[in-house]
């Protein structure tokens, strides 16, 4: 999981890197292992900075002043492939052919095959253990064997069109061809959320592309639209041009988005991730009442959510059961994401300096915790945030009339094992 963004001016002398950073705070919570950003300038020259840390910690003031060109790709990261290391922070880059540049969200199937088709075949060295390399350098082959000196729009939708056939999984990817202009697709079943928008300046239409609507609402883009699964779009000075290159993909858009990944005021594929979180704490409460029955439902006295993106499930289910809602757990603002930081023991350590109990809320009530992760998270699972839970009440001797744990994400009977690490998922996946 990552978030990925790219801004094409139509004022040639501009500069995009302060809106791509700018748009990055906005995609902060999808990634916060690494940044980077390069840009695209006068006779097709790339300029780049990335490392480690937050967007904030990456870039200053001269950085953005020194990312030359109106034209660039941003990226945060957080490794679900690969390792910490400042080498595997995107933007990746190859010189040849053209000057190709890739950022990428998602996770590969066939990463083995890829590697190995690489390596033998098509002669190319990969440095990392990242997908967001191995997919680089399959356009990059597959631009190659035109062999030609410069690339075409034709030339460069049959390259991704062959991406699309060869790598296996769920990605969305922004990309650049140095002196060339963007360009963006989407997996043929549209796992990986990517959407894009419109500006209008004085030097004509800016175009916009993120992982997700609100980083591109915050820079005044209009007209947000989802890229289709296997669509490929590409913007260069003189058009916008956008083609459907493989159809015969299943719709699957990854459930997590809704469940946790995303912003709640963001809008993927149509559906506002708020209101879909109404919908599962509706959901939520019907399955309550049937478990526990109206008498059941007298021995609960409080609806307590687990910051922060059950808040909203938690107070439908409370709306709902008639029941008051109140907030338990205090959360500390200034440790991160726990899902997203980088290995499972700084994940074990951060969730319990994240949540504090409140004995106001627990002492002496039968209370009902919702979650708005558990099930699929190793960091928020049974076996971590619930056991830090658990532990936070026991050790102030709340436990006694605890009631039970409720959990927004619906039953999920065919776990998929395309779009997310499969060190996250939970093995409990199919209990409530």
């Amino acid at each position: 999981m990552c978030g990925i963004n790219a801004i094409f001016l139509a004022d040639k002398s501009g500069a995009a890197s302060a809106e791509l950073c700018e748009s990055m705070s906005f995609l902060q919570h999808r990634g916060q292992d690494a940044a980077g950003i390069i840009t695209c300038g006068r006779h097709g020259r790339l300029y780049q900075r990335k490392g480690n840390g937050m967007a904030r910690e990456v870039f200053d003031q001269k950085d953005i002043i020194d990312l030359v060109g109106n034209y660039g790709v941003g990226h945060v990261r957080y490794p679900t492939a690969g390792s910490s290391s400042t080498s595997e922070a995107q933007p990746f880059y190859v010189n040849s052919p053209y000057g190709l540049v890739l950022a990428h969200n998602g996770n590969l199937t066939n990463s083995a095959e890829l590697k190995t088709y690489l390596d033998t075949n098509a002669h190319r060295h990969i440095n990392t253990d990242s997908d967001s390399e191995l997919l680089l350098n399959i356009l990059a082959d597959e631009l190659q064997k035109t062999g030609k000196a410069r690339t075409n729009e034709e030339d460069t939708f049959e390259a991704i069109k062959s991406v699309l056939n060869i790598c296996k999984g769920g990605f969305a990817c922004l990309g650049m061809v140095a002196g060339f202009g963007l360009i963006a697709f989407r997996d043929p079943n549209g796992i990986r959320p990517l959407v894009y928008g419109t500006r209008e300046s004085k030097d004509g239409l800016d175009y916009g592309f993120a992982s997700e609507s609100v980083a591109l609402e915050c820079l005044g883009f209009t007209n947000i639209i989802d890229v289709k699964k296997g669509e490929a779009i590409i913007v260069t000075h003189d058009k916008f041009v956008s083609r459907t290159l493989v159809d015969d993909g299943v719709f699957s858009p990854c459930i997590f988005e809704y469940v946790y990944f995303a912003r709640p005021d963001s809008i993927i594929d149509g559906i506002s991730v708020y209101s879909s979180r109404m919908a599962m704490g509706q959901a939520l409460a019907g399955k309550i009442m049937r478990q526990l029955g109206k008498d059941g439902l007298l021995d609960i006295d409080v609806v307590v959510p687990v910051p922060e993106t059950s808040r909203v499930c938690a107070l439908e289910v409370a709306k709902a059961l008639r029941l008051s809602y109140r907030e338990g757990f205090v959360k500390n603002r200034y440790v991160g994401r726990t899902f997203i930081m980088p290995g499972q023991e700084a994940r074990r350590k951060s969730v319990r300096r994240k949540l504090n109990a409140m004995a106001l809320e627990f002492s002496g009530k039968n209370v009902l915790i919702v979650d708005g992760k558990s099930t699929i998270l190793l960091t928020l699972t049974l076996q971590i945030q619930l056991c830090v839970v658990l532990l936070l009440l026991r050790s102030s001797r709340w436990l006694e009339r605890l009631v039970q744990k409720r959990y927004l994400l619906p039953q999920l009977l065919l776990p998929c094992a395309t779009p997310m690490c499969m060190a996250l998922i939970c093995p409990r996946l199919v209990s409530w």
